[in-house]
């Protein structure tokens, strides 16, 4: 953790992003990955430390699966960043502040998980709607065809 707080207060004092630090650590205790959120210095929105942390580590051992890891990070992770720790493997998360910590100094995940607790059904926050459902399908029937990995 103490690895994450401290890359965390690097790139905030650089403006690059808020203070969320996160690293992901293998089951032998190696460090895969140490980073922060860098959203304003990359200018995207999905530049979380927990995912910039997950795409390091994935590229190190060069896969997608990180099962068996431990992820540590700053904060509680956005629905976002849960997502992809879910996606990834990781069955362990280590964090160090609250949702409502993090709600205190004006960040907005709350509002996040308020929406997806309600069903998704704020179309002021987000509109969702099914189109092209056939032509999606007859891509989706290609790739199980292909025998392709599902991940």
């Amino acid at each position: 953790m103490q690895l994450a707080i401290e890359r965390a207060k690097q790139t905030m004092n650089e403006d690059l992003g808020g203070p969320f630090g996160a690293a992901v650590i293998d089951e032998q205790g190696e460090v895969l990955s140490v980073t922060s959120n860098s959203v304003l210095g990359d200018h995207d929105a999905t530049a979380h430390a927990e995912i910039n942390a997950i795409r390091e580590a994935s590229k190190k051992i060069r896969n997608h699966d990180l099962s068996g890891c431990i992820l540590y990070t700053t904060a509680y992770p956005c629905p976002m960043c849960l997502g992809a720790i879910i996606w990834s493997n990781i069955k362990t998360i280590v964090y160090g502040c609250r949702p409502e910590d993090a709600d205190e100094i004006g960040f907005r995940d709350d509002f996040i998980y308020k929406y997806i607790e309600d069903g998704c059904k704020d179309t002021s926050i987000l509109e969702i709607r099914e189109d092209f459902r056939e032509d999606c399908l007859k891509l989706f029937r290609e790739y199980e065809a292909l025998g392709k990995e599902i991940y």
